[in-house]
């Protein structure tokens, strides 16, 4: 595994081509998402790639390269001044390298700069590594919502500028 100081990563904006090499990512990411909630039937594992391709025109996410390789991406859009973040998906060989919050620090910033005065994430209440990850960034939960077996979608929420 290649350590944190050893990373050069290249963040960059998402783009429509991106979609086949995005949607690859975002499976091999959401399988460890998948066995924690012990259901695969979840939209990042069945999207078809025309979505995946319809979701990244006018998006303000972002991927990170190392060297040619994409390791991570994630989903961004406005509404209002809400950005609203989804999609967060690091290769599962290079989880825990920072990735992660270099990847929402960009965004975060492409967001205020589109007029964005706070953003707003979700994970599943059994994604205790998410919900680490995001507090550490500066996110507050905001709201629970029980899906009604035993999990709930915990949304949280960030000021940003």
């Amino acid at each position: 595994m290649t350590g944190m100081g050893e990373l050069d990563l290249d963040i960059r904006e998402i783009r429509e081509e991106d979609a086949g090499e995005v949607m690859t990512l975002q499976r091999a990411a959401f399988v460890s998402e998948a066995q924690i909630y012990g259901s695969a039937d979840m939209p990042p594992l069945t999207q078809t790639l025309d979505e995946v391709r319809w979701e990244l025109r006018e998006n303000l996410g972002c991927v990170a390269l190392d060297g040619g390789r994409m390791v991570g991406a994630l989903r961004a859009r406005t509404d209002g001044e809400l950005l609203l973040i989804g999609r967060i998906a690091i290769a599962p060989d290079m989880q825990g390298h920072g990735i992660g919050s270099r990847l929402l620090d960009a965004v975060e910033a492409r967001g205020a700069s589109a007029g964005a005065r706070e953003a707003e994430l979700f994970t599943g209440s059994l994604s205790e590594a998410n919900i680490r990850l995001y507090e550490r960034q500066g996110y507050r939960e905001t709201e629970r919502i029980d899906e009604g077996d035993g999990t709930a979608q915990v949304f949280l929420r960030k000021r940003l500028g």
